[in-house]
């Protein structure tokens, strides 16, 4: 049985259809956002919902970037300071991580970097997750992450209650997303993806949903990416970002994931484009042990027949991701301006750190610190 959401809403006017299930919640919300969608006409589509249904709110909107433990207490004391009854996070992955964090610091004792490498397993305000972007996967799953800012990391941190209790995906909050972001989201869910599908952690139900997720972003992503305005292209980008985070949820991700946090903290790439750097390389990598999964998802792409060798139809799956990361504009490592100087002096440091998250532990390969440094270095040059 996958574990995923109580309850998930996934349909155009979803968020208008939800506001007696946001009620069930209590009679205040502590809706966390950031800045740009604080401004919103999305926001205030949110706002009439709430207040339809009869509720209080308040808006939380200082996550101007891939949250932070500070931004994680600032929302805790605000929340406190204005006696909410429960958490809503509205945008990208980073606002619905923060929201995660701080309704778990609002039941846990301590400073949330206490929680690295621990589950958070006590009672907590409940979560809600409205994603506006096609990607992260944030409204389906267990985890959040967090930078610890004085480590210089970013903090993969779990637990089951960090589950959202309601996810409302509904694809046209995401219609005006800019390019750019439409590609960072959409790579990151393909990356979720076919991580869970190589995974060990793999499972026959989440094979299926991984499988309908890489045919639906292969398919869908260049058209959202090319016309922004294309209803049936964000529909079923929505559609296979959420899949793609239930996958996730409940089979973890790999390499591509552990080696890619660490440069989003260090070099501050957002997360679905340090992933969409690294996963040719990382894929490429794997092909020698997951040849007959990455063959299959190869086959149901259309990238290869069906009597194609599962090496060469593998290898064929490396180049489709290779050339939608082109057509997506994906810069290199040394294309986004991080120097090769710098890049030498954290390697040591983002190849322990890799390890040290447990995420290459899912692979289907044993992977050493510097197996990550080989994989730095193969994607810096590429």
């Amino acid at each position: 049985m996958l574990n995923q959401p109580n309850k998930i809403v996934c349909e155009a006017g979803a968020l208008e259809s939800c506001g007696d299930l946001l009620r069930q919640f209590g009679r205040k919300a502590f809706v966390v956002t950031g800045p740009h969608v604080a401004r919103s006409a999305m926001m205030q589509r949110l706002k009439a919902v709430l207040e339809r249904a009869g509720m209080e709110y308040v808006v939380f909107d200082l996550i101007d970037g891939e949250p932070t433990d500070r931004m994680v207490q600032d929302g805790v004391d605000a929340y406190y300071s204005e006696r909410c009854n429960f958490c809503i996070g509205v945008g990208g992955g980073s606002p619905m991580d923060a929201a995660k964090a701080i309704a778990a610091m609002l039941g846990h004792p301590g400073h949330i970097t206490d929680y690295m490498g621990k589950e958070f397993s006590r009672n907590m305000p409940a979560i809600v997750a409205i994603p506006t972007t096609a990607g992260t996967g944030s409204e389906a799953t267990r985890f959040t992450i967090i930078t610890d800012t004085k480590r210089g990391i970013k903090m993969l941190l779990k637990g089951d209650v960090l589950l959202p209790r309601l996810a409302i995906v509904d694809y046209t909050l995401g219609m005006n997303a800019p390019k750019s972001v439409t590609a960072a989201t959409g790579l990151d869910a393909l990356t979720h993806a076919v991580e869970s599908y190589v995974s060990v952690k793999a499972t026959p139900e989440t094979d299926a949903l991984a499988e309908a997720a890489v045919c639906r972003i292969m398919r869908y992503l260049p058209v959202a990416y090319a016309d922004g305005g294309n209803a049936d292209a964000r529909r079923e980008m929505a559609r296979a970002a959420l899949d793609a985070g239930i996958c996730i949820n409940n089979s973890s991700v790999t390499v591509v994931h552990g080696m890619s946090r660490p440069i989003g903290a260090l070099f501050h790439v957002p997360h679905g484009l340090s992933n969409a750097m690294l996963l040719p390389t990382c894929l490429a990598d794997l092909v020698p042990c997951a040849a007959g999964r990455l063959a299959r998802l190869s086959r149901l792409t259309g990238a290869v027949g069906a009597d194609c060798p599962d090496d060469e139809a593998a290898q064929a799956f490396v180049g489709q991701i290779e050339k939608l990361c082109h057509t997506c504009q994906v810069p290199s490592l040394q294309e986004y301006g991080i120097g090769e100087a710098d890049f030498t002096a954290a390697t040591d440091k983002m190849a322990a750190d890799a390890i040290a998250s447990g995420s290459p532990g899912n692979a289907p390969k044993a992977y050493t610190a510097d197996d990550c440094k080989r994989l730095y270095w193969e994607a810096y040059k590429r």
